[in-house]
């Protein structure tokens, strides 16, 4: 039976410890050439600045590197953080994307820095752009995608006629009501911030305004996912994650550390509890596991699409997870 639901996923290019950038966009290439393989619909990267354990931060050039290297996936942004950006520039990059591969270029837009304050300023965030302007600036963005007007005397070039396919994200109610009123696809970030999931999708549907994109609402959740053989070896490999949760919780991030025998040695138990908190959707265990929990969550949240992260040390076990989490999206049956 044909799989309805779509899945998807989300990198940010971790860089293992004892790694480099470079190790980790090889491998997020590596990943992205299995997915299209493994049925996976689209393949989305995501902007972060001043962290040294990912390697995403040129997210566009990044883009262009995963399309030249598959043929049919979807590769995108999820998202590209626009008020670290002029719409014109972002039109630009996409528009290029698009004429290189056409058809193929996802725009995720998101209202937050990705970031530290001091690198939002070091981006020049400060001096023209503000997460206050970001309608206007999805609204400007629109506008050098679409059509070309009479007397149009901004252009962007490649960009105008394209019509790069636009969605909105968020982990707050602010994405859900900005994406249904300009009646675009919408995707929350329910794998760092759960606390307001089901309000979002709810509030998604209902407020929704059909427009020239799209005359019903979509929508997309994020979830982490650690997927192996067993679900011991899959609760081990989750501990990189947890620890990365904790460690940043703690200020004190850096590459993706390798994963241990006994969280509770390396955390007090209200840490854990909080990283427990922060990674409630997550699916972590073997492949029955896996499709019980994207059962769960995507009856729970009434979703039109999984879109799916995993942080895990190994490249090889990363690989191995994304394979089990394609066969259980493709055994689901909504």
């Amino acid at each position: 039976m044909a799989n309805p639901i779509p899945y998807s996923i989300l990198d940010i290019s971790p860089i293992p410890a004892g790694f480099t950038a470079a190790d980790a966009l090889r491998n997020s290439l590596d990943i992205a050439q299995h997915a299209e393989k493994w049925g996976y619909t689209r393949y989305w990267v995501a902007e972060h600045h001043n962290m040294t354990g990912n390697a995403s931060s040129a997210t566009a050039v990044l883009i262009g590197y995963l399309a030249a290297g598959t043929s049919h996936i979807r590769v995108g942004s999820g998202g590209v953080m626009l008020p670290n950006h002029a719409p014109l520039v972002i039109a630009e990059q996409f528009g290029t994307l698009e004429s290189l591969y056409p058809g193929r270029i996802d725009l995720g837009l998101g209202r937050a820095p990705g970031t530290d304050q001091m690198t939002a300023r070091a981006l020049r965030r400060d001096l023209l752009g503000s997460d206050d302007r970001f309608p206007q600036d999805v609204r400007e963005l629109q506008h050098y995608l679409g059509p070309l007007q009479d007397g149009q005397s901004v252009k962007a070039i490649p960009g105008a006629n394209t019509e790069v396919p636009i969605w909105i994200l968020g982990s707050s109610l602010y994405g859900a009501q900005l994406a249904a009123h300009f009646g675009l696809p919408y995707a929350f970030a329910s794998h760092f911030a759960p606390e307001q999931l089901l309000e979002a999708m709810k509030m998604y549907r209902e407020l929704f305004k059909p427009s020239d994109k799209l005359d019903k609402p979509y929508c997309a959740f994020l979830m982490n996912v650690v997927a192996a053989d067993t679900d011991e070896e899959a609760a081990h490999l989750f501990t990189t994650l947890q620890q990365n949760v904790v460690r940043m919780r703690r200020n004190t991030r850096g590459q993706l550390p390798a994963p241990i025998a006994d969280l509770d040695e390396f955390c007090e138990p209200h840490e854990k509890a909080a990283a427990a908190h922060s990674l409630e959707v997550s699916a972590v265990g073997s492949l029955e596991t896996i499709q019980k929990e994207m059962r769960h969550w995507l009856a729970a949240t009434g979703a039109d699409e999984i879109i799916m992260t995993g942080q895990i040390y190994d490249h090889h076990a990363r690989l191995r997870s994304f394979e089990i989490a394609a066969q259980a999206a493709k055994s689901l049956e909504f």
